[in-house]
């Protein structure tokens, strides 16, 4: 066990955020911490680390137990190191050990001591150990990977947004490899590339991790294991994202069963107690009755604490058939180029995701098409278009002045109070949170109250930059089920994966200074492009195979091609060995989802429910399949890189 919750109470003044809660986190573990906003996962992490104490059970940590624990607040750190600097610091015993070892080389230049050359080779050894010689490498490869260039590895610190020093910080966390890595929200600096390339590092991290997100996409693919903060208790899932909502809903139904089942006896008990209490023949009964209702352990009634309503867009007028149309833009930043003479065009209907890395021009694009933005070119609107614009850096037209419930009323939205303060709700303000001043509100409440006023707007077309960032996964939800019943068109940038398949219908991705469309989902899109990678792969093997030319002619050239045959040989031998495991495993995993879907068939019938053993059999199966199914996923992985690195060396 690395950190344990042992019955542990804590308590904000009043209000109760966890009691008598448990909870071990074991070597290797990759956990997804969830709740609603407000229900206190950020408050359970910094329980972890010491940074508060719990009112009532115990904190333990296993002797020597190293955390790292990325969080916002982390962002009050300045420095004018460069990031390069700044993620190297993680290594602080090496660049001691690097200190120590010159300063001793020095001394051993003067005095040729014996002992002093011992002291050196020890610390050489050292060194060595740490894999002290490329710490330079690793450092820029971490860095590379979270979507920093060559170029900005000696830009200092300080030059960087909010967004990009979190992502040095992240940098500088992942090398120090603590045995628990902590992660509140680490996703929502990051782009698409990088995500995907910090899911890659995960999978493979060697300590346990936990992770708050609000990404269900990332949460899905990265735990096996679900810890829900949930009516001030813990609630422990084994499995993904995916495996806690059926778990979840069974044990809702079951609970909600067992009630309605107890309180149908109940009633019974009571209404023979009504009875015969008053009869001399009974009362001993009656009595006992009675005695048997106060002993009973009362199952309580499943109350699903969630904002659970409708988000409902109103149109005034239909636009024409096109809406938005950009004739040959440009756009550049100095050197750098965003786009060039591209068009595009956005018609009636279209949802379309603008993807891609940061950097790529986005948010400049969204611009551009707000109208905010300078450019060459033409950009022209449609006829009948009311555009709303949703952005981060636009909350300045928010009136500080006014009340949450004041804002929203002067959007003239028409919605009644109530209607407006549901509403709010649904953004994660409830009771007086909607009579506070806007004022005192943090920048990611703002971002909030800004992206309600953009929902309410009676605009026909949005224009909306990172919607989710500031949104817990069900209220994500609420808004993806609001975009899909929306009867205008949008245009949005974002991160979250899940988001995005759920909300476009078409994909926007700007390559090579263009803009490019595919008509269809990003998961169409996401098959499409590894179509298109493989068709290519393929492709480049004949060529290259085509394009050999005579090798010149030279006396030591000859000596060198000699065992290259016998290495193909053991090559292709070994890479046939990969690719039959490959088909086996995909074999077994095509089987057991089709046994899965049976199983799940099975859970979802009631007669399940109605026998204990077969509903336990049931369950018991579901939960083996699961397991196996998660494990093949991993190997089909492993294998797949293994073929593909194998294939790319041959080549």
């Amino acid at each position: 066990m690395l950190v344990g919750l042992q019955n542990v109470t804590f308590e904000f003044g009043a209000r109760v955020i966890v009691s008598e809660a448990s909870w071990h986190i074991q070597p290797n573990e990759r956990i997804g911490l969830i709740g609603y906003n407000g229900t206190g996962k950020s408050t359970l992490l910094k329980l972890i680390v010491g940074e508060y104490l719990p009112s009532a059970g115990t904190v333990e940590k296993s002797r020597g137990t190293s955390i790292g624990y990325l969080h916002q607040d982390l962002l009050s750190f300045e420095t004018k190191q460069s990031i390069l600097e700044v993620a190297l610091s993680a290594f602080e015993r090496v660049q001691q050990l690097e200190k120590e070892i010159e300063e001793i080389g020095q001394e051993l230049e003067r005095t040729g001591d014996e002992k002093t050359l011992h002291l050196y080779s020890d610390k050489l050894h050292e060194l060595e150990v740490l894999g002290g010689y490329d710490i330079h490498h690793r450092t820029e490869e971490v860095l590379h990977g979270l979507g920093f260039s060559v170029e900005d590895m000696n830009r200092p610190y300080q030059e960087f947004s909010g967004g990009w020093r979190m992502r040095v910080l992240l940098a500088k966390m992942i090398l120090q490899q603590p045995d628990l890595l902590l992660l509140d929200e680490p996703t929502n600096h990051l782009d698409l590339p990088s995500i995907e390339w910090l899911e890659k590092y995960l999978l493979h991290y060697k300590g346990s991790v936990v992770i708050v997100s609000h990404d269900k996409f990332f949460i899905n693919r990265m735990v096996t294991k679900i810890v829900e903060v949930y009516q001030k208790q813990l609630h422990i899932y084994t499995g993904n994202y995916e495996f806690y909502e059926t778990e979840k809903a069974m044990r809702v139904e079951l609970q909600q069963r067992a009630f309605e089942n107890q309180q149908e006896y109940i009633r019974q008990q009571e209404r023979f107690v009504e009875r015969f209490r008053a009869k001399a023949t009974k009362a001993a009964q009656a009595q006992s009755a009675m005695k048997r209702l106060d002993k009973l352990d009362r199952i309580e009634e499943v109350e699903i604490e969630r904002p659970n309503i409708k988000i409902n867009f109103r149109i005034d007028k239909m636009p024409g058939k096109v809406l938005v149309e950009l004739k040959q833009v440009t756009k550049k930043y100095g050197e750098h180029t965003i786009v060039e003479n591209s068009s595009a065009e956005i018609e009636r209907g279209d949802k379309i995701a603008l993807i891609g890395a940061n950097g790529k021009g986005k948010s400049t694009l969204l611009r551009i098409i707000a109208g905010i933005e300078s450019f060459q070119g033409e950009r022209k609107w449609g006829h009948n278009v009311d555009e709303a614009f949703y952005a981060q850096h636009q909350l300045e037209a928010l009136d500080i002045n006014n009340t949450l419930l004041e804002e929203m009323k002067a959007c003239g939205s028409q919605k009644t109070e109530q209607e407006l303060r549901t509403l709010l709700g649904c953004f994660l303000f409830s009771g007086d949170d909607t009579d506070k001043k806007i004022k005192v509100l943090s920048g990611g409440e703002k971002a909030r109250v800004a992206l309600a006023k953009t929902i309410v707007s009676k605009a026909n077309f949005l224009m909306l930059d990172e919607p989710t960032n500031h949104l817990d996964m069900h209220s994500v939800e609420l808004l993806v089920e609001a975009l899909n019943k929306y009867e205008g068109s949008f245009i949005l940038v974002s991160h979250d994966r899940y988001f995005i398949s759920k909300a476009a219908n078409k994909i926007w991705e700007i390559d090579n200074h263009q803009i490019k469309e595919f008509k269809g989902s990003y998961g169409e899109w996401v098959e499409w492009k590894e179509r298109m990678a493989k068709q290519a792969a393929i492709a480049e093997q004949p060529a290259k195979a085509d394009k050999k030319e005579p090798a010149p002619v030279l006396v030591q050239q000859p000596v060198v091609k000699a065992p290259a045959p016998v290495l193909n040989r053991d090559q292709k031998k070994e890479l046939q060995k990969f690719q039959r495991q490959f088909n086996q495993v995909e074999e077994k995993i095509a089987r057991l989802k089709e046994e899965k879907g049976k199983l799940e068939a099975a859970l979802g019938d009631p007669g399940t429910y109605s026998n204990k053993d077969k509903f336990a059999a049931a369950e018991s199966a579901y939960k083996k399949n699961s397991e196996t199914l998660a494990e093949l996923n991993k190997e089909y992985e492993i294998l797949f890189e293994k073929i593909l690195s194998m294939e790319t060396e041959m080549d």
